[in-house]
């Protein structure tokens, strides 16, 4: 024979565990706002003009191929994108 009361404890069980689940994506997610609050902001405007800058030191012949590649892998990596 079955224990009176307990189907309401199951279902209390599971009620309880969804809410945890709930709490625990509500906290990640926090967690993540506050990460991107922390990350500085990228001035892609200023990037770009400072790698036309450069580009145009390198076409110039004022500045050498390893100054020219390394200062791009900077602003590259800053932007967020690869340099080959």
């Amino acid at each position: 024979m079955a224990r009176p009361g307990g189907e309401a404890m199951a279902k209390r069980n599971r009620e309880r565990a969804r809410q945890e689940k709930q709490e625990a994506k509500r906290e990640k997610q926090i967690s993540r706002q506050a990460e991107a609050a922390n990350e500085p902001e990228i001035d892609e405007t200023a990037l770009m003009e400072e790698y036309a800058r450069l580009s145009e030191q390198f076409e110039a012949n004022l500045i050498s191929e390893s100054v020219y590649t390394e200062e791009r892998r900077r602003i590259f990596d800053e932007l967020g994108l690869q340099a080959d």
